[in-house]
Parts: C-alpha cells; sequence; structure tokens
C-alpha cells in the first residue's frame, strides 16, 4: 500500500516545481515574458490579463 502512494507524492512535488517557475500573472516579469512570446501563441486569457495588467494600468 506505501508504494502507491509515491507516484501520486511524486506528481504533487512535479506539479509545485513547475509552479514556482513561472512568474504572477500582471507583473513585470510576466509582462516582459509575454513580450517576447509569438503573439499568435497567446490565448484569450493572456490577451485580457496582458490589456488589463501591462497596458491599461
Amino acid at each position: 500500500m506505501k508504494i502507491a502512494k509515491f507516484p501520486v507524492l511524486f506528481a504533487m512535488l512535479a506539479l509545485f516545481a513547475l509552479g514556482a517557475c513561472s512568474p504572477e500573472v500582471g507583473s513585470a516579469e510576466w509582462c516582459a515574458q509575454l513580450k517576447e512570446k509569438d503573439k499568435g501563441n497567446w490565448t484569450a486569457n493572456e490577451v485580457k490579463d496582458f490589456a488589463k495588467h501591462c497596458i491599461l494600468k
């Protein structure tokens, strides 16, 4: 039974580690990162958040 818990724990740690790498939405780092990203690859949420936090502040 203890072996079954290991994959779940590993998956949670991996998600936490990957989530900690991206800057907070609306921060200066996030705005700079999005400016460098190809605009054709932006999601609708990224467009909305970019306008709200980086242009209309």
